[in-house]
């Protein structure tokens, strides 16, 4: 197994987010708070409770530069919390929602923050200087159901969203007071506000994480039909590629590097996929997978597979003669990964470690530093 610190700080995690030095830790334990934790001697301790929200807090970021941190709820607000002190202090960003604030990241750059909504709407937000607050800009009408995932782009302008109406989106969010005009290169160079630069239409189910590669060149982003995307070449004539598996659909995802990729999921157990010498996707293994006995070719179906685990039955196949064992979901985790976290330098073009939080209350560290099989990958 590539885990090598497992942590139960609550029942159930909704998301979570880590300080620049990792020293401290910031996440949900699905309810209207956040609670930050700091390792002290070897073992970690309740410091801070930022209690703000009226409902779940549905998306953390913690800004590496500023140490900053910014956080979207249910509540439909956001707000960003400075430490002065000993104390975190909030301000709250109007987000002018009529639905649920569903997801939160900050810029490259740090001088913006992007918002996902159940209001089809996302939410560009900006530092007004001589006001001394945070404004917002909205990107309207080019959702047709709520954006669940948003990402950066390293040039600090474009922005990826994934969308339960299926669909992957690329948007500039180009503002004129916060963003140099040098910064507009590629697809961006003339583009305006709110403009759409490419709509991806290759799932036909709800999507969810979404991410870029180091470098820009690759997106990728996931499907409720246990399907993963890959997307290079991003701009009027893009290439895109998908990866199926027979295993249960994926909630987010994460580059390691520009060739290997982990999806976590309702399969509680982190996925590995990675590039061959062409640029060929395909699955390569679990991480934490345990060794189960099988005998016979794999029958059945994915559904009987739930099926009969729902009873409390072993997968049957359609040769009577033949059983195979299901695979033991999870491993480490023992609920829904609903979120992963890199925990290399900020702006890195590989990360050897990452952490994975979810609906079992756990925060989970994982190191590919040993992971010779993907040596070549990484």
């Amino acid at each position: 197994m590539a885990a090598v610190e497992v942590h139960k700080f609550a029942q159930c995690i909704t998301c979570h987010a880590w300080s620049r030095d990792r020293s401290m830790l910031a996440f949900c334990p699905n309810n209207n708070e956040v609670h930050i934790y700091a390792l002290l001697q070897g073992k970690w301790e309740k410091l801070h409770v930022l209690q703000k929200h009226d409902q779940i807090v549905s998306g953390i970021d913690w800004s590496a530069r500023s140490n900053k941190i910014v956080t979207a709820s249910h509540d439909r607000n956001s707000y960003v919390w400075n430490l002065e002190g000993s104390e975190w202090v909030p301000t709250l960003v109007i987000l002018r929602l009529n639905r649920a604030a569903l997801c939160v990241k900050w810029s490259p750059r740090e001088n913006k923050f992007a918002v996902g909504s159940g209001a089809k709407t996302v939410c560009i937000c900006y530092y007004e200087q001589e006001n001394n607050w945070w404004v917002s800009k909205l990107i309207r009408k080019r959702h047709d159901s709520s954006v669940t995932s948003v990402a950066w782009h390293p040039n600090n302008i474009l922005l990826a969203t994934a969308s339960t109406d299926g669909k992957c989106r690329i948007f500039s969010t180009f503002i004129k007071v916060v963003d140099a005009k040098e910064s507009r290169t590629g697809p961006s160079a003339d583009s305006k506000f709110g403009e759409q630069i490419l709509q991806l239409d290759l799932s036909f189910t709800w999507s969810f994480g979404v991410r870029w590669s180091p470098s820009g060149n690759t997106l990728a982003y996931v499907g409720h039909n246990s399907m993963i995307y890959f997307v290079d070449d991003v701009g009027p004539s893009p290439l895109a590629q998908n990866v199926a598996f027979r295993d249960l659909p994926l909630r987010d995802v994460l580059f390691l590097s520009e060739r290997l990729v982990i999806g976590v999921g309702f399969d509680c157990n982190p996925m590995v996929f990675a590039a061959d010498e062409r640029g060929i996707w395909s699955f390569i293994k679990f991480l934490g997978e345990r060794k189960t006995t099988s005998s016979g070719p794999k029958y059945g179906s994915q559904f009987s597979e739930a099926f009969g685990k729902l009873y409390g039955q072993p997968k049957q196949g359609f040769n009577n003669d033949t059983n195979e064992h299901s695979r033991s979901r999870g491993g480490v985790h023992e609920n829904c990964i609903n979120c992963i976290v890199p925990l290399g330098a900020p702006g890195s073009s590989k990360v050897k470690r990452f952490s994975t939080s979810g609906l079992d209350g756990k925060i989970v560290v994982w190191d590919m530093e040993n992971q010779e099989d993907l040596a070549e990958y990484l």
